[in-house]
């Protein structure tokens, strides 16, 4: 056997045990993926089964006798509008002043560069990594000062600033992306700073607007314990606080009630993903075209 036949019967053998292994890595990343997977699906398929069983417990189980009375029993204005309509209020109104005061200051740290720039974004990173919980004691007592408790403008406030420099940061590196040509193009006829800044970098960084919206929209949606500490009526309670209702005394939990309700608690994040979504991808085009 010449040289070259040995060196065509070894690549021959390499790719083969290349290809193997290949497969043998592709399958196990397979597997893993499905276990992952499998950890998600499961929650949500007892969610689904559980809502629609007038019997449901802890336990994943296919409904004898299908039904939809855990939906009819949480449909009331106590248990749930109420609760959702004061979520949509404080997510919405903490999303809207966290945007307005995120564009406002990422604003001169994309645009002016200054030694103090650096420094003032590695203090905004570490204040993304502060949890809420270590400053709660002295805002309470800030808010008792104040007489602030119990108002929902004041907990929209204080819920702004918790999730403000994670803002900053996301809105910064949007801004980041806008072209300082056009901006340069609009003072030489004339434009401020702010009009710039309203008619041109805006309109092209809303896909990141969008974005940054719906982060803190998510971020307050949930948020159990600042509404639970500052505000203490009934009335005024969001609903990741009113799921309280659905757990009785001596561990009696309502699995079914519970379980419609947290459906019902998550349609209007997936209602305002898909709204903002498709206008972030009108955006997106509209963005190409003029960069074009």
């Amino acid at each position: 056997m010449t040289t070259k036949e040995l060196r065509a019967r070894g690549k021959a053998q390499g790719t083969t045990t290349g290809g193997a292994s290949r497969s043998r890595a592709r399958l196990g990343a397979d597997i893993a993926l499905a276990a992952i997977g499998v950890c998600f699906v499961a929650p949500l398929l007892w969610l689904l089964l559980a809502a629609v069983d007038p019997q449901a417990g802890y336990q994943t189980k296919v409904p004898s006798a299908p039904s939809t009375l855990n939906f009819s029993a949480v449909l009331t204005p106590e248990l749930l509008f109420l609760p959702l309509a004061n979520s949509l209020w404080l997510s919405a109104g903490t999303a809207a002043v966290n945007l307005l005061a995120a564009v406002l200051a990422a604003y001169p740290l994309s645009r002016y560069q200054s030694r103090f720039n650096k420094p003032f974004m590695y203090t905004v990173l570490f204040g993304t990594s502060l949890p809420v919980t270590a400053i709660m004691v002295p805002v309470y007592g800030l808010f008792v000062q104040l007489q602030l408790l119990d108002s929902m403008a004041a907990t929209i406030f204080f819920m702004a600033t918790t999730t403000l420099p994670m803002a900053i940061w996301m809105t910064k590196n949007f801004m980041d992306s806008v072209p300082l040509e056009l901006e340069e193009a609009a003072w030489m006829d004339g434009a401020s700073a702010m009009t710039a800044l309203r008619t041109i970098v805006l309109p092209l960084m809303r896909p990141g607007l969008g974005v940054v919206f719906i982060f803190v929209f998510i971020q307050a949606w949930g948020n159990f314990f600042v509404p639970f500490i500052l505000l203490l009526s009934p009335g005024k309670q969001p609903a990741a606080v009113s799921i309280f209702s659905f757990f009785g005394q001596h561990g009696a939990i309502a699995y079914g009630q519970l379980a419609a309700f947290s459906i019902l608690y998550s349609v209007p994040v997936l209602l305002l993903y898909a709204l903002v979504s498709r206008g972030m991808g009108n955006s997106f085009a509209l963005s190409g075209a003029m960069k074009g």
